[in-house]
């Protein structure tokens, strides 16, 4: 059996557990841990800013299904970290963060750069370890990997005190791959008797819907969904975070539901009798009010967390389950009861039809200003055009919802949002997390003037790398999203929302030694976008500047139902 110290331990099982890249920043309480890794088979990533390094791990995860791995140190290191950690809490993402800690002996002394690391991230994570003996290291590890990558998947910390680290003192390393946890066993075969009164239900819907939620694009479930729908003719809606998990052009897909959900996405739900919901916690921006909520409908809700299940919306046969696992259930079921063709559902296709024609997402273009909508759709049709198939990562705010409902997205894992958490500065950090994951993928950021600056360091991640990102920022000079509110519901007191001394974002990425291209003329919007994307291996920021007054239509009124819809007035 192999001696290692307590900083190589934590490098060796990275190693064992299949990590090639980890991002991060270092730090006093983890200068043992990084001098090990420079020798190791480990690639490390040196963000600028320990929220940027977790924000990459994340987006490494989300494109990959893999868990992210994140190592920073103590103190304000961690503390750093708790945005991102929260981003991926609230949207199901596996992701391991190694942090730092003082000695054991110094804990609860206020030593320098000690932090609370359990207490202060314990809201916003699965679970956290802290490592009491060195001992605990390589056992800690593979249990937060376990942990994070199975059930509902999510963030898992691991804390390590500076003196289990120790290069001095050696004990054994064992390669173990088997784990278990007696407390925790997560569910993955959903229950019979409830697959059966499923499958009798879903044969005999006359209105149904089937609601796909990020646990279908997390639990890998895309495929099977996709076969299900097609075999029942079920019409397909997502939440924000279930984009990708069925292809958005497919002639069965409706749209996002919600707040800003598409016009028949939303009166689909509202008039069916039957909703098919996968991977979803039916969380409020995609509800509405609950108690108005889908009146008539018969309601199916397979989840891997039990705690999802009926926490909001009542479930009329709730299925804990894995995702993959019980669709696949589900779609042998149907062969056992005899389901060879979808029921006549033309009656409810010729309503959804009726619903299609209100065109909610038309809009009107301006001379001479640039609409945020056509950047997107710009975007969408010349990466159609040269064949992209891009990953888009977003910040948060109209841009999100912009992209939301003009893109196209064909692929699972190809859309990296914040939908949870609803988190300003992931954008850029979590496409190069996506960059690095997938180098061959041609990726997209876009974001807004405000969230760019959230964590516009990281672009000298992208110049210490050579990274080729897109990245398009709809400048509108403000807030957006807050300004529409202020606009709608605060008489137009513009308070904090105008973002005047914003930087000159050309000379910003120039002094990276990046181009930069303005656009300020609907004339050039096509032109320059297409000359963009065809330049593939360079990096290049657009920063366009768009209307300021746009607003994202449609939007649910406030306590009511999920047909209590204002429109655009165009």
């Amino acid at each position: 059996m192999e001696k290692l110290n307590g900083a190589k331990q934590v490098v060796r099982v990275l190693e064992d557990l299949g990590v090639d890249r980890i991002f991060g920043y270092p730090g006093a309480a983890v200068t043992d841990i990084y001098d090990e890794l420079f020798d190791s088979k480990i690639t490390h990533v040196l963000a600028r800013h320990e929220q940027g390094a977790v924000h990459m791990a994340d987006g490494f995860a989300r494109c990959t299904g893999k868990v992210g791995v994140a190592l920073v140190t103590s103190g304000p290191g961690a503390t750093n970290t708790v945005t991102a950690l929260a981003t991926a809490y609230g949207d199901s993402i596996p992701l391991v963060l190694i942090t730092g800690q003082v000695s054991t002996d110094l804990i609860g002394t206020d030593a320098f750069q000690e932090v609370d690391t359990m207490g202060v991230t314990r809201p916003v994570v699965k679970y956290s370890f802290l490592c009491k003996k060195p001992e605990d290291i390589a056992k800690n590890i593979r249990k937060a990997f376990y942990i994070a990558s199975t059930g509902r998947k999510g963030p898992v910390v691991v804390d390590i005190p500076k003196n289990c680290q120790n290069r001095g003192y050696l004990f054994d390393y064992e390669k173990k791959s088997d784990i278990s946890i007696r407390s925790y066993n997560p569910t993955v075969f959903g229950h019979k008797g409830q697959v059966k009164r499923a499958a009798a239900q879903l044969i005999k819907a006359k209105q149904p819907v089937m609601l796909l939620g990020g646990g279908v694009v997390q639990g890998d479930a895309s495929e099977i969904a996709y076969k299900i729908a097609r075999r029942l003719n079920f019409p397909v809606v997502t939440t924000l975070m279930g984009i990708s998990a069925y292809p958005t052009t497919d002639r069965q897909y409706l749209g996002m539901i919600g707040m800003h959900g598409l016009y028949e996405a939303n009166e689909t739900m509202h008039n069916s009798d039957l909703i098919f919901a996968v991977g979803t916690r039916f969380a409020d921006r995609a509800t509405n009010m609950v108690s108005k909520y889908c009146p008539n409908a018969t309601v199916i809700h397979i989840d891997v967390d039990p705690a999802s299940i009926s926490k909001t919306v009542s479930a009329n046969i709730p299925i804990v389950g894995d995702a993959r696992t019980v669709l696949t259930q589900i779609d042998k079921e149907l062969d056992e009861q005899g389901q060879k063709e979808p029921a006549d559902l033309s009656l409810w296709w010729n309503q959804i039809e009726e619903f299609k024609k209100k065109n909610c997402l038309k809009y009107s273009k301006k001379e001479g200003m640039i609409r945020p909508q056509e950047v997107i759709e710009t975007i969408n049709r010349i990466s159609n055009e040269l064949k992209l198939n891009p990953i888009i990562t977003t910040d948060v705010g109209q841009h999100q919802m912009f992209s939301a409902q003009y893109f196209d997205f064909e692929t699972p894992r190809h859309f990296i949002t914040s939908g949870g958490l609803g988190t300003m500065g992931v954008g850029l950090p979590a496409a190069i997390g996506a960059k690095f994951a997938i180098p061959e993928a041609n990726v997209f950021c876009i974001t807004g003037d405000g969230s760019f600056q959230m964590n516009m360091q990281e672009l000298a991640v992208c110049r210490k790398y050579k990274l080729p990102i897109k990245i398009f920022i709809l400048d509108n000079s403000v807030l957006g999203m807050v300004r529409q509110f202020q606009t709608v519901f605060y008489k137009e007191r513009y308070s904090a929302t105008n973002l005047d001394g914003n930087p000159d974002f050309i000379k910003l990425v120039e002094a990276y030694g990046f181009k930069g291209i303005r656009i300020t003329d609907n004339d050039k919007l096509e032109s320059t976008i297409r000359e963009v994307l065809m330049a593939k291996d360079e990096f290049t920021l657009v920063d366009i500047i768009t209307d300021t007054n746009t607003k994202v239509m449609p939007w649910l009124r406030a306590n009511g139902s999920m047909i209590d819809m204002m429109l655009n007035e165009e």
